[in-house]
């Protein structure tokens, strides 16, 4: 079992099922994995930082995301891959023939990181 998800990793999580097109606030709570009040929290602080906007039609509320938002998206994509083509010159990694999502990307770091640790080189162990 994983530990908690970063307040980041939530963000990110929100962001990323408004890009693919889930844009009600009930889907979007559901597939983040999120309660209504942390959901709420993030959907509003995603529209006042302009990366979400939120239209209502016929008292049905819905969110897409914005140039902006898919910018960040990008941007923090194109980061997780260089940090992977780092990583893969230590431990080569075989992932599944879909993209992964940025919290997969961002999960599959942080459970690497021990095991990069220790095949690391380390200057002390030489004598």
């Amino acid at each position: 079992m994983t530990g908690k998800r970063s307040r980041l990793e939530m963000y990110l999580d929100v962001l990323e099922k408004i890009n693919a097109g889930i844009s009600r606030p009930t889907n979007i709570m559901y597939k983040c994995n999120l309660s209504w009040i942390p959901m709420k929290e993030i959907l509003d602080s995603l529209i006042d930082k302009d990366l979400i906007k939120e239209t209502e039609n016929n008292d049905k509320r819905t969110y897409e995301i914005t140039k902006k938002g898919q910018d960040i998206l990008k941007y923090l994509e194109s980061m997780l891959e260089i940090w992977e083509n780092r990583k893969r010159r230590i431990i080569p990694l075989r992932l599944e023939s879909e993209q992964p999502s940025i919290i997969t990307r961002l999960n599959l770091r942080r459970n690497l990181s021990p095991v990069a640790q220790a095949v690391e080189p380390s200057g002390s162990n030489d004598s």
